[in-house]
């Protein structure tokens, strides 16, 4: 049966929700910037495409850095006098917030939908996990504040574009709860359609944000090196990373710079194949574009022909396509794996990068084929990444050191426990690794060499915010170290020390 796009979905009608709800950030054909709490329609934009369907919308009004100069300045008057507001009056504010986020659930997701290509269960659950885990925040602030007084100067945030909730907006609500004014950047590739509603909201609730968007390299003076700004709080790529940590002014002042790494599984000694499947399933959504996916496993030779049998039956489970496709007006949006990839200029890259592997040495596993997908006769699919895998690529593959950040798989075959270590340590350093294994011993012995901040067994691990600690090893991370209370802490002052690889920061035990 031919698919359709789902009724009540297309851009433009989705666009004319987000504008009723926050008429005074969209205008009728382009957003606003957010200075100094008044919405102003200044910066250049141009047209931008969509990686759903190849389609153009208008992109984010970039400004000058002139006018991000002026924003900091106006930023840094709304820090000094929220940082006097009295913490039950933040926390009223923040919940008043997180109630106008609600009312608009609907209408952030399917934005997210067609700005960065989030199936519909995967968009909703970046929401959720942003306002469920503020929840958590402000049941806990009055504790955490404790003997903490709020940094002098707004924090800056600079985000990636894939998980603008989540990540981005869940990390100003905890910074204005700690007493931070807070500013950011739109991610020039998507989500800023999904920020500037969410953060019209946040104003109308009272909260001191400053929303711009602009190229990097242009606003770089004001948002990053600015000796107004109390902090700075990064998520990107080892490249815009370091060019970051290169225009800190002054590297004593606060930062957070989460960068990737090469997430790896281990594979050595296992038989637990359906938990694995399970596992490496889930791995797939949103195709692995974020931070903590694993990309790689290293396998044990001998393991080699019970993994694939099990790998390929994960391939062969996988939904992907266009989020919006369904076969009847009355149906549901799809439950799928994932869409798109951000743009198609990632997804040329992305087969590129597998023919260059496969050209030098590497044996192409499995090359995935757009046909398996869900798509709407006709529409453009040069954005859409079928799943694929290298099995044992060259050295020399782009690779073999860094992150594909799409659906592109590689296997190393290893025979000792010292290649199963230094093939897992190709990145220097990485967020999270994995060891799958039926000797507990052998994963306890392995863990204290694998270079990830966080280690699995037997389960992956994620970027989480509560309970633990979370940050990096080795490239993959620089500054304060974050996670629940170290999250309120890294953006305070107070007599705990900081728990980071900076230079004001100590390395110290998080719960000793």
């Amino acid at each position: 049966m031919a698919l359709i796009h789902k009724p009540g979905t297309t851009w433009n009608e989705v666009y004319q929700r987000a504008r009723m709800a926050a008429p005074e950030a969209f205008d009728a054909h382009r957003i606003a910037n957010l200075i100094g709490g008044e919405w102003t329609f200044v910066g250049e934009t141009k047209p931008h495409p969509l990686a759903i369907d190849g389609s153009f919308i208008p992109g984010p009004p970039r400004i000058s850095r002139e006018i991000a100069i002026t924003a900091v300045e106006q930023a840094a008057r709304q820090d000094a006098e929220w940082s006097k507001v009295p913490l039950e009056v933040r926390k009223q504010r923040v919940q008043q917030a997180l109630a106008l986020l609600r009312e608009h659930r609907e209408t952030i997701a399917l934005l997210l939908m067609w700005e960065i290509g989030k199936p519909w269960r995967l968009a909703c659950a970046d929401f959720d996990r942003c306002v469920d885990g503020i929840d958590w925040y402000l049941s806990n602030i009055d504790r955490q504040m404790q003997g903490r007084t709020p940094l002098h100067g707004p924090v800056s945030n600079i985000a990636s574009w894939n998980y603008p909730l989540s990540v981005l907006v869940h990390a100003e609500l905890a910074q204005l709860l700690a007493g931070n004014a807070v500013m950011a950047k739109t991610p020039s590739q998507g989500g800023f359609h999904a920020l500037t509603l969410s953060h019209a909201l946040m104003a109308r609730a009272g909260l001191p944000v400053t929303l711009l968007s602009g190229i990097g390299g242009d606003l770089s003076d004001a948002l990053i090196s600015s000796p107004q700004l109390g902090a700075l709080a990064f998520v990107g790529g080892r490249s815009n990373g370091r060019k970051a940590a290169s225009t800190l002014a002054d590297l004593r002042r606060r930062h957070i710079l989460e960068q990737e790494g090469l997430n790896t599984w281990g594979i050595w000694n296992f038989s637990q194949w359906p938990l694995l499947a399970g596992h490496l399933k889930k791995g797939f959504e949103y195709a692995k574009q974020r931070c903590t996916a694993y990309p790689r496993y290293v396998v044990q030779r001998r393991l080699l022909p019970d993994f694939l049998t099990m790998y390929n039956g994960v391939i062969g489970s996988l939904q992907f396509g266009n989020p919006f496709a369904v076969e009847s007006a009355t149906d549901p949006l799809p439950n799928l794996d994932f869409g798109p990839v951000i743009s198609q200029s990632k997804a040329n890259d992305l087969r590129a990068r597998y023919d260059e592997s496969i050209s030098a040495g590497g044996i192409p596993l499995i090359h995935g084929d757009l046909r398996t997908g869900r798509f709407i006769d006709g529409q453009d699919q040069s954005a859409y990444v079928a799943p694929a895998c290298v099995l044992n690529p060259p050295t020399s593959w782009a690779f073999h050191h860094s992150e594909p950040f799409g659906p592109i798989d590689s296997i190393v075959i290893v025979d000792t426990e010292s290649e199963l270590l230094s093939a897992m340590n190709v990145s220097n350093g990485a967020l999270v690794a994995s060891i799958a294994t039926d000797d507990p011993a052998f994963a306890e012995r392995l863990r204290s060499d694998v270079q990830s901040f966080k280690f699995g067994v037997n389960m992956p691990r994620s970027r989480g915010d509560r309970e633990e600690v979370f940050g990096g090893r080795g490239a993959s991370w620089r500054g304060a170290f974050v996670g629940g209370d170290l999250l309120i802490h890294a953006f305070t002052d107070g007599e705990h020390s900081l728990y980071g690889n900076f230079p004001n920061g100590s390395l110290y035990p998080p719960n000793a």
